[in-house]
């Protein structure tokens, strides 16, 4: 009977959790605000469905053991030193700048410097899960605000260590220094024999464990060394979160980090559910009615001290004050691990239950506003600088005009992997083009390479115009972010009503919505994929290529219907090679040296003869060789194009090809009828 109460309580939180979180979902509100919410319903100061909150509160224990793990699992040190400056430098300006500034405003108002360095550890953090989330949702993990939030959260979650470590000592009077040494000793020693022993045991235990080829064993070994860290820990006085935490970073570093990842999500989705449901049960609505103002006042000023200070940071590293008013309100909440650190200080004594209550109101609040605040920081931001943002570029129209006219030419905002290509082939063509890209390392190096590029935001009206927009007759924007995409087609339409628009897109269904904003054309990424792996398997079933390419043109056809213009017919000569092209296909085969053709002329080779293949072009070097092609020796590498039956292609490609695999064409070659 002991474990009836644990059951119904259980019920309870499921029960009212489920139509919540289903109602947030269709609000596209993160699942943790629900959670929260649930808890403060049947906590015991509002409809007190659960009294008992210390069952409950074991499983939120074991639900944090579990997040934490899952977090460790999920950070990656080479995807840190990927992001490079903006984690290191713009998260240790964040972090640091809003502890020291809340130590200073609490050390104004006459309160001891250990609960202002506690107060701004637990103010620096912000929510992983919910602006993850929201920004996921909206699409908006890759545009430039997003990516400088992504990695300020990294930084936040690397502090989760040290700060776990240093806790203890706030609640240390003054004068036991040897408690302090003993503690930072003590504490340095555990974590560090734990990564240094786990990154030596924990691959080779994994890798003997996969051996076994059984799922049910390795989610249990994974679960087991999460725990047994976090017990492990525990048993030294240090924090359960922490073991757990540092379990999740050494099985990241190895190669089976993802899917022991997977394998914990269900449990901690499930686990940091209660977590999450306790901690809105903890919050005491009479206090927080007699007291809303202190709650509603700490609250806004949470808000607007840490969207400042995050503005500033990422304008620092970034430039962009827009960028950096968007990523401030996005980061402008109290974190889940918050509640975590400020849990740890109540039952060290540190933190006393009344300013606990106040924290955690203020905390929630916070988090309850935090979607609302990042769906509204773009137009927000858009109004504040609606004029001119002189940080949104660093160069002036005299620089652009300098490296060629500004008439007719062609504005490429992003320089990636398409933007590289197109500008090779506007270059190539003679055609003249401008670029623009928001990340500095990018610009930098593409200077050194005598390209015309530029730093600034590309959705930004200002820029376009110092890019002769204008005067331009195409503008492409090569960028990742669907959300920049959004907002930079519309404005570019908005600035230039008669420049042609080319996005590219990762999704087909962005299309439609990006034609509505003004795009001319919308190419996506995911149809573009799909037709290059089919057009690879059918390779490796020998199909002629131009078969590969018609089937490729019918697609597209199809798919960018709503692309062409009214209007628009077939002429005569498409209708001659239409029917030409029913019966006869063309392929483009590479001579190699070894292969019968090389060293001959199609007419010495009896190509047509002996294939019933014609060879009508050949391309040399990359450029057309300009004789008759029955002259024409061929060469190595040559790439010749050839006409004729899918079998006479087949056939005569086996002429071009090594002497191993063409000697095998002349049994077929010669049985073939007149």
């Amino acid at each position: 009977m002991h474990g009836i109460p644990l059951l119904r309580d259980l019920v309870i939180l499921i029960a009212v959790a489920l139509p919540v979180v289903l109602l947030a979902h269709r609000l596209r509100i993160p699942s943790v605000v629900g959670f929260l919410i649930s808890g403060i319903a049947i906590g015991p100061t509002a409809l007190g469905l659960v009294r008992e909150t210390q069952e409950v509160a074991t499983l939120a224990e074991i639900g944090v053991v579990l997040l934490l793990f899952a977090v460790g699992l999920e950070l990656s040190l080479s995807r840190i030193v990927k992001m490079g400056r903006m984690v290191l430098q713009g998260g240790a300006m964040q972090v640091l700048g809003t502890l020291v500034a809340v130590l200073l405003t609490m050390l104004a108002m006459g309160e001891d410097w250990r609960q202002g360095a506690l107060y701004g550890a637990l103010i620096a953090l912000s929510s992983t899960a919910i602006i993850l989330k929201v920004y996921a949702e909206r699409g908006e993990l890759d545009s430039s605000y997003g990516r400088a939030v992504v990695a300020i959260l990294l930084f936040q979650d690397l502090c989760i260590v040290p700060l776990m470590l240093l806790l203890p000592l706030l609640g240390t009077e003054g004068g036991d220094g040897a408690a302090i040494v003993r503690n930072i000793v003590l504490a340095i020693a555990v974590t560090s024999a734990l990564l240094i022993v786990g990154r030596w045991v924990v691959p080779r235990l994994l890798a003997r464990i996969v051996e076994f080829r059984n799922q049910e064993i390795f989610t249990l070994v994974v679960v087991a060394i999460g725990l047994g860290s976090a017990y492990l820990t525990s048993s030294f006085g240090l924090s359960l979160a922490l073991g757990s935490f540092l379990a999740g970073l050494i099985i990241s570093e190895s190669e089976y980090g993802l899917q022991a990842l997977s394998d914990i999500l269900p449990f901690r989705d499930t686990f940091s559910g209660i977590f999450f449901i306790s901690v809105g049960m903890l919050l005491d609505l009479d206090y927080v009615a007699a007291h809303a103002l202190p709650v509603v006042g700490l609250a806004v000023g949470i808000v607007v001290l840490k969207a400042a200070i995050a503005s500033l940071v990422v304008r620092f590293v970034r430039r962009s004050m827009r960028i950096g008013m968007v990523a401030g309100l996005g980061l402008a909440q109290v974190g889940e691990f918050s509640f975590i650190l400020a849990s740890a200080a109540v039952a060290a004594g540190i933190l006393a239950p009344d300013r606990y209550q106040l924290f955690l109101g203020a905390a929630i609040v916070t988090m309850l506003i935090a979607p609302f605040a990042v769906a509204a920081a773009p137009d927000i931001a858009d109004r504040v600088f609606a004029y001119r943002d002189p940080s949104a570029m660093d160069f002036t129209t005299r620089e652009v005009r300098a490296v060629g006219p500004l008439k007719d030419h062609v504005i490429i905002v992003g320089y990636g992997l398409n933007g590289r290509n197109l500008a090779r082939a506007l270059r190539r063509a003679g055609i003249s083009y401008v670029i623009l890209d928001e990340h500095g390392p990018v610009v930098r190096q593409a200077r050194l390479n005598r390209e015309p590029i530029f730093f600034g935001d590309g959705t930004r009206a200002e820029v376009l115009d110092r890019l002769g927009i204008m005067q331009a007759r195409v503008i492409v924007f090569a960028i990742a972010s669907i959300a920049d995409g959004r907002r930079a087609v519309a404005v570019a339409r908005h600035k230039a009503p008669d420049i042609h628009i080319v996005m590219r897109t990762r999704y087909v269904a962005e299309i439609t919505e990006l034609q509505r904003l003004g795009a001319n054309e919308v190419v996506p990424e995911e149809f573009e994929t799909s037709l290059e792996i089919f057009g690879r398997v059918l390779r490796r079933f020998d199909v002629p290529a131009s078969r590969i390419r018609e089937a490729a043109e019918e697609a597209r056809r199809d798919h960018y219907e709503l692309l062409r213009e009214r209007g628009a017919t077939t002429s005569p000569m498409d209708e001659v090679l239409s029917r030409v092209g029913a019966r006869l296909d063309l392929e483009v085969v590479v001579a190699r040296a070894g292969g019968e053709a090389v060293g001959l002329t199609a007419r010495a080779l009896n190509l047509r003869g002996r294939t019933g293949a014609i060879a009508s072009a050949v391309i040399r070097h990359g450029e057309g060789v300009f004789r008759p092609v029955g002259e024409i020796v061929f060469e190595d590498g040559d790439e010749v194009v050839l006409v004729g039956e899918p079998r006479s292609l087949s056939d005569a490609a086996m002429l071009f090809r090594p002497a191993t695999r063409a000697m095998t064409a002349a049994p077929r070659t010669t049985e073939r009828p007149g």
